[in-house]
């Protein structure tokens, strides 16, 4: 006799694949686990390719120069894999997510008629509907914000089947902006800022943590602008709610990302100096150094409120690292506006930063403004600034060699007796097999750094026995 079936329930089950391709921050890549999960309940499995998907999902992103025309050119490549598995018996469903969804709407399927479905952001909690419609023919945009119900993505069986994916996990605490940066799409693609309610978070993250996650990060578009009400009342800001997840046994470390200046508060600068499990690295952007540019960004605050911050944050932690990011080439800006951006990276010193030309985006006050300065000056720039940021985190690198660090395991190295594992300033570490296991904490002597990573001295001496 057969046996049965577990998955007979569900004629779909384990049938159907979903290859996502995501693009830009990590907001993303947790929304695309979102996306994931949420049609794995209608029986679809992710692939790692789209060759043999019945389905691919574009997680989009629109901070980065011609990001629309990049999407357009990729679904014209799916419509061409489309036509191939269409003479081969089988078919292609495409659908565009992400922040160039919420941007672009209805026009996608307009431009690209290839495209089965569009959905935004705030709206994926509805991707299976959406999925069933489009599989019915009709083509579907949904886009619209529903702050309501924005969190609430999974249906309950799946939120008690939540599946590891290793020792860290990003878990979405706030979505949005209200702080309307001249240079950025995000809050009308991500819409207003929207905290995520404490017991939720608490029981994702103990639901992580169940599952072998041992470091989580928490993310954001302003991410220290959380807020939410606890069990008694009280209003907690991302300090408390921290402090709260530090109580979750089994739980290493502690990360979020990404910061606005202005929501550093004085609890969160606190809980850098009083939680171990709070890595000391953090991402603070101040995008420029000089007052007149900010100004025009409408940053709200200066170069020295930017300064004096990263001071009171560095005495409560004093082996905290900073990483940022920085925009060369904002309409207006003039040499020595840049040479301000120069000295306050000087000022400050980053062990990481990422840095870009602007590029307008249509629909910001930016695209309109006046001023806008040549792209061989932005080039110029950009170069001067990277180089000075590259020597930065070279010695930040180096500052690490002979020091014994803390090392959360990740996963096998490329070469045989390797591990991964993450500092705690987030570089990359490479040790030998028999320092621990995936998942275990340990310590290790650092020998040697590469550009972008760390080799501890048990790596390096199997290299050298090799």
């Amino acid at each position: 006799m057969k046996k049965a079936d577990p998955a007979s329930d569900n004629p779909a089950a384990n049938t159907r694949k979903v290859f996502v391709k995501t693009y830009g921050c990590q907001m993303n890549v947790y929304d695309s686990q979102r996306m994931a999960d949420a049609l794995a309940r209608d029986g679809f499995v992710e692939t790692s390719t789209p060759d043999d998907a019945d389905m691919v999902l574009l997680n989009t992103c629109h901070i980065r120069e011609k990001a629309a025309e990049k999407v357009y050119s990729e679904i014209g490549r799916l419509r061409q894999l489309r036509a191939r598995r269409q003479k081969a018996g089988a078919d292609l469903m495409i659908g565009v997510a992400g922040c160039v969804a919420q941007a672009e709407g209805r026009e996608i399927v307009v431009r690209a008629p290839a495209v089965d479905f569009v959905i935004g952001p705030t709206t994926y909690h509805r991707l299976p509907d959406v999925v069933a419609r489009a599989r019915r023919g009709e083509k579907v945009v949904e886009t619209e914000f529903a702050v309501e119900d924005k969190f609430e993505h999974l249906p309950e069986q799946q939120k008690r089947q939540v599946r590891s994916r290793g020792v860290t996990a990003f878990l979405t605490v706030q979505e949005g902006c209200d702080k309307f940066c001249t240079f950025c799409v995000v809050p009308y693609t991500r819409g207003a800022e929207v905290s995520r309610p404490v017991a939720q978070i608490v029981e994702e993250a103990r639901r992580l943590v169940d599952a072998g996650v041992r470091e989580i990060t928490l993310l954001g578009q302003n991410v220290n602008a959380w807020h939410g009400e606890a069990q008694d009342g009280r209003q907690w800001g991302l300090g408390e709610l921290l402090h709260e997840l530090a109580r979750i046994d089994g739980l290493a470390r502690l990360r979020y990302t990404t910061s606005h200046p202005r929501d550093m508060d004085d609890a969160l600068i606190a809980a850098h100096r009083d939680l171990d499990m709070l890595m000391p690295y953090l991402h603070l952007p101040v995008q420029a150094g000089s007052d007149r540019v900010l100004k025009a960004m409408n940053r709200k605050h200066t170069g020295d409120d930017y300064r004096r911050l990263v001071d009171r944050i560095r005495k409560a932690r004093p082996d905290i690292a900073l990483s940022g990011d920085f925009i060369v080439g904002f309409p207006g800006e003039t040499d020595a506006d840049f040479e301000d951006t120069m000295r306050i990276v000087r000022d400050v010193s980053y062990a990481q930063a990422f840095s870009f030309k602007y590029s307008p985006r249509p629909g910001t006050p930016g695209a309109t403004m006046d001023g806008h300065v040549e792209e061989t000056v932005k080039s110029e720039r950009l170069q001067r600034l990277q180089a000075l940021l590259g020597e930065q985190q070279a010695a930040f690198m180096k500052s690490l060699e002979g020091q014994e660090i803390a090392v959360l395991l990740e996963k096998p190295g490329r070469d045989a007796g390797q591990l991964v594992g993450r500092s705690p300033w987030l570089q990359p570490v490479i040790c030998d097999e028999t320092v621990g296991k995936i998942g275990d904490s340990v310590t290790v002597r650092i020998e040697r750094a590469s550009a972008n990573s760390l080799i501890s001295s048990e790596a390096a001496n199997r290299r050298r026995a090799a």
